[in-house]
């Protein structure tokens, strides 16, 4: 199959969260597979520059009537195959891809990503006369326009190319104003109850969910999830009566890139075999941050976003609790201000206990997993979470709220669960403090008992999560879609 794949950012050019880690992989592993897949970026500086080759294809006008190009070069050491869409007045921009500089989201939004969904649809009808997809997969509410100009498509005299859709996350929907719609080149009857209108607004989230031809999300759990109001986010009723054509495939974990074995930014390798090298990346990482060297004590890590959908407001309540009990915290991440200010206030106060850096750090990242002992994802909602899933590669344990993919990877320590050799983390079912600190006593019980704890550490790093896996759940997908 020849397959586009559509996405605002990508490991390792640009990555705001995990959305850039699949969209690194996913090709990759297609192509691996057997498949002819490119991938479609909009040109942020630093993709224009990690792009190697670039060379003109087209001259592409937005319907607004903007000119672009469209570059074509290739990504890494696989060349896996990249289109760029070159138009610097709309990406070439200090800030991060959807924020200024002073964390405000850009006034012109709504161009910078329906020309991506739009460069997207034109190479579906034969922009690149060397190359024409069967199937575009739009990812996120960035790319939710592809699929509709699909739809909207004049098809006559040839095949008409299919969609697929993936939500990575609900909550992040891609609102505009009534009058953005006027310059997305759309038909009027696009924006309607079916289809892009939503309480008024126009929705690039709910364009992608009713247009395309198949949908999928990032984990079986969240798939159903997002069918309830709780989770649905206001579009639970579009997604229920879709939910015939709705797939939930689990995300994976790129070896190439997330092994301690062979990761080049570890103070020393090591695996589920030979574990000793993780007591080693253990010291380092403590010394590296002005924690006390301390072998005993459990390092505890979080690699996250800093919002309050990934429940650290817990995690702040249960610090004095963590660290009374010999515990140490090492935080990397950055996101609402207060919270910024409230996990540096705790670093601050006991600088030997808690480390917190803000922003992110990808050797950093590498090396909090391998040096701590639990990974704290406490998310209110959490579509996959590959956090946790870093975490178990690497012999943290995740403590993590059962919800999406957090409870589709991690079983709880019970003595049952440890019993039958399933174990691999903490879980907890009720999002409270109450919870979380339960969760939090069985990990400091469990790390009293170091020979327990080394087993449920080797079944959580023998945790398949591999991507041959996930490319053909996704190619199954594409041919139903295609069917």
């Amino acid at each position: 199959m020849r397959i586009l794949q559509v996405s605002a950012e990508i490991f390792p050019l640009l990555k705001t969260g995990g959305l850039a880690d699949i969209a690194g992989a996913l090709p990759q592993a297609l192509a691996a597979a057997g498949q002819d897949v490119r991938v479609l970026l909009p040109g942020f500086p630093q993709i224009v520059a990690g792009v190697a080759g670039l060379a003109p294809v087209a001259e592409l006008r937005a319907p607004w009537g903007e000119s672009a190009r469209l570059l074509k070069g290739g990504i890494g050491a696989a060349d896996v195959p990249a289109y760029v869409i070159d138009a610097p007045g709309l990406y070439d921009r200090p800030g991060n891809p959807y924020e200024d500089a002073n964390r405000q989201p850009y006034g012109d939004s709504h161009k910078r990503f329906a020309l991506l969904g739009w460069a997207a649809a034109q190479l579906a009808q034969g922009l690149d006369p060397d190359w024409q997809p069967e199937l575009v997969h739009a990812h996120d509410w960035h790319a939710g326009l592809a699929p509709a100009y699909l739809a909207f498509a004049d098809w006559r005299g040839r095949p008409r190319v299919r969609s697929v859709f993936t939500i990575h996350n609900l909550a992040y929907q891609g609102l505009f104003a009534p009058w953005n719609f006027t310059e997305l080149g759309l038909p009027g009857e696009a924006f309607q109850l079916n289809g892009l209108e939503f309480h008024g607004q126009v929705s690039f989230m709910k364009a992608g969910l009713y247009f395309s031809d198949r949908l999928s999300t990032v984990s079986p759990t969240y798939a159903r999830e997002i069918q309830t109001p709780e989770q649905g986010f206001g579009l639970d009723g579009l997604l229920r009566g879709r939910s015939g054509v709705l797939t939930g495939i689990l995300n994976a974990v790129d070896d190439t890139v997330w092994n301690p074995a062979s990761d080049p930014l570890l103070a020393a390798g090591y695996d589920v075999r030979r574990p000793g090298g993780k007591a080693t990346c253990k010291a380092a990482l403590q010394q590296a941050l002005g924690l006390a060297v301390a072998p005993d004590a459990p390092v505890f890590t979080i690699v996250s976003r800093l919002t309050e959908q990934k429940g650290l407001p817990l995690v702040l309540d249960g610090l004095d609790t963590l660290v009374a009990q010999g515990g140490q915290l090492a935080l990397l991440g950055s996101g609402d201000g207060w919270m910024e200010d409230a996990f540096r206030r705790r670093a601050a106060a006991a600088p030997e206990s808690v480390s917190v850096t803000i922003g992110y750090n990808e050797p950093l990242a590498h090396q909090l997993f391998a040096g701590s002992d639990v990974t704290l994802v406490p998310s209110l909602f959490e579509p996959c979470g590959l956090t946790q899933m870093y975490g178990l590669r690497y012999g943290s344990l995740p403590l993590v709220h059962r919800v999406g993919g957090l409870a589709d990877t991690v079983v709880d320590s019970t003595l049952e669960d440890m019993a039958d050799g399933v174990a691999t983390g903490f879980t907890f079912d009720e999002f409270s403090d109450a919870g979380y600190h339960r969760a939090l006593r069985r990990a400091f019980a469990l790390h009293a008992r170091p020979a327990d704890w080394r087993r449920v550490r080797a079944t959580g790093m023998r945790r398949p999560a591999d991507w041959g896996t996930a490319a053909t759940a996704y190619i199954e997908m594409y041919q139903q879609a295609l069917r």
